[in-house]
C-alpha cells in the first residue's frame, strides 16, 4: 500500500503542471459523459455521475465545463464509449491499464505499441487478478477535518482500512473494501466533507522491487499511458523503495 501511497504523492508534484491538468480534466469529462449515457443526467439518482461530478469539483474543474459534458452526454450524436483493460508485463513488473474508447481498434493498436516499445507483452484478460484487487481510494484535503479523532472514529466506522495522513501535502487517504466503497461515500456526505478524489482503483496485493533505472523505465511507460486519451487509469505493482524515490527527486 506505501508504494501507491508514494506514488499518488508523485503524481500530486508533477500535476501542478498545467498540461497534467488538462489531461485530468479531459479523463473527468470522459467519465461525466460516460456515466450520464449509462445512467441519464440526473445525479441525485445516477450515483457513477454524482462521484464523477465530485471528483471534478476535486480537480477545481469550473461549473460550465460540468455543464458542458453532462449535457454532452445527452446528445445522441456523441460516441459511445467501451470501458476496456488490458494487462502485461514489463520487465517483469504487472502493469494493468483501465481504457474508456469510442475506438478499440485504435486503443488496442496504442497501448501494445507501449508494451513493445519497452520490451513488454500483452496477457490475457484476469492474468493479473491475482496480482490486484480492487479497493476504495478516497483522498481528502486535511484542511476539511475539523477534529481528527472524531472523523477516524466516524470512518472506520463506515468500512476504512486504513486511514493515511500526509500533513506535508494538506491530504488525508482513507483505503476501503470495494463493497465498503458506497457506504464511505455516503458517510463522507453526511460529515459534509467533499474528497478530491474518490474512485475505485487496483491495488497491488505485493510488490516487486527493482534497480532504479528499471523503475525509471516504468515511470517512463506510466506517462506515456497517461499521455494517450483513452487510458483512463494505469496500475503498477513496482515497489517505490527510499533509493528510487531519492533519485527522482534529485
Amino acid at each position: 500500500m506505501s508504494g501507491h501511497n508514494k506514488w499518488s504523492t508523485i503524481k500530486r508534484k508533477k500535476g501542478a503542471l498545467d498540461t497534467k491538468r488538462s489531461k485530468m480534466f479531459s479523463k473527468i469529462i470522459k467519465e461525466i459523459t460516460v456515466a450520464v449515457k449509462e445512467g441519464g443526467s440526473d445525479p441525485d439518482s445516477n450515483p457513477r455521475l454524482r462521484l464523477a461530478i465530485a471528483n471534478a469539483k476535486g480537480v477545481s474543474m469550473p461549473k460550465e465545463n460540468i455543464l458542458r459534458a453532462i449535457n454532452k452526454g445527452t446528445e445522441k450524436e456523441t460516441a459511445n464509449f467501451l470501458e476496456t483493460t488490458y494487462e502485461g508485463y514489463i520487465s517483469g513488473v504487472a502493469i494493468f491499464v483501465e481504457c474508456t474508447t469510442d475506438n478499440v481498434q485504435r486503443t488496442v493498436s496504442n497501448v501494445r505499441s507501449i508494451f513493445n516499445k519497452f520490451g513488454g507483452s500483452l496477457g490475457v484478460n484476469g492474468s493479473l487478478a491475482h496480482i490486484f484487487e480492487r479497493k476504495g481510494i478516497f483522498t481528502i484535503p486535511l484542511s476539511q477535518i475539523k477534529n481528527m479523532e472524531e472523523f477516524e472514529l466516524e470512518v472506520i466506522d463506515a468500512g476504512a482500512e486504513d486511514i493515511d495522513v500526509d500533513e506535508e501535502n494538506g491530504i488525508i487517504t482513507i483505503n476501503t473494501a470495494m463493497e465498503d466503497f458506497g457506504p464511505m461515500i455516503k458517510k463522507l456526505e453526511a460529515l459534509h466533507i467533499e474528497p478530491e478524489n474518490a474512485q475505485l482503483q487496483r491495488i497491488p496485493v505485493s510488490t516487486i522491487e527493482v534497480d532504479v533505472e528499471t523503475a525509471k523505465k516504468i515511470l517512463r511507460v506510466i506517462d506515456l499511458f497517461e499521455e494517450d486519451d483513452d487510458v483512463q487509469n494505469i496500475y503498477h505493482n513496482m515497489s517505490l523503495t527510499d533509493e528510487i524515490m531519492a533519485s527522482l527527486e534529485s
